[in-house]
């Protein structure tokens, strides 16, 4: 179905997920209007950035054709490399230490208010629905883990 809306194409080349360095700079610095989330496929899954299936994505308006991934140069092309040094990082003990930091921004008081301009954890309204919603998904989420 999504297909079909964008021409035959999963969507127009220069929108598509291509590489790491440029996603992380446009949802770090360079744009104040792309939202990103790091997805759990970053800890476990390298496939989720190759192109096994050899689909076409379509050419960029540069003329680079959509593919794999765009993977950092220090894990050396390997995405399962890039995969696992993610995964080591999330469980050191640095970020071990910090996680109650995350969760403060994530589900804590640091969400609205005061407490979320001072830690710089404001979004814009379309980004998230109201607290009340990320309550509920929540706790959904943990009566789908647990039943």
């Amino acid at each position: 179905m999504i297909i079909i809306c964008f021409n035959n194409n999963f969507d127009i080349a220069d929108r598509l997920f291509n590489s790491i360095e440029t996603t992380w700079r446009l949802a770090s610095f360079d744009s104040t209007t792309d939202f990103k989330e790091l997805i759990p496929e970053f800890f476990y899954l390298p496939d989720f950035l190759m192109n096994k299936e050899k689909l076409d994505l379509g050419i960029r308006q540069n003329g680079d054709v959509v593919d794999d991934v765009i993977l950092p140069r220090w894990c050396k092309g390997s995405a399962r490399l890039f995969v696992l040094i993610h995964r080591q990082a999330l469980e050191s003990p640095i970020v071990s230490s910090a996680l109650n930091y995350w969760i403060d921004l994530i589900f804590g008081y640091k969400q609205t208010g005061k407490a979320a301009i001072d830690a710089i954890n404001v979004f814009h309204p379309a980004v998230f629905c109201l607290m009340s919603c990320n309550v509920i998904s929540f706790f959904l989420f943990w009566i789908y883990l647990f039943l």
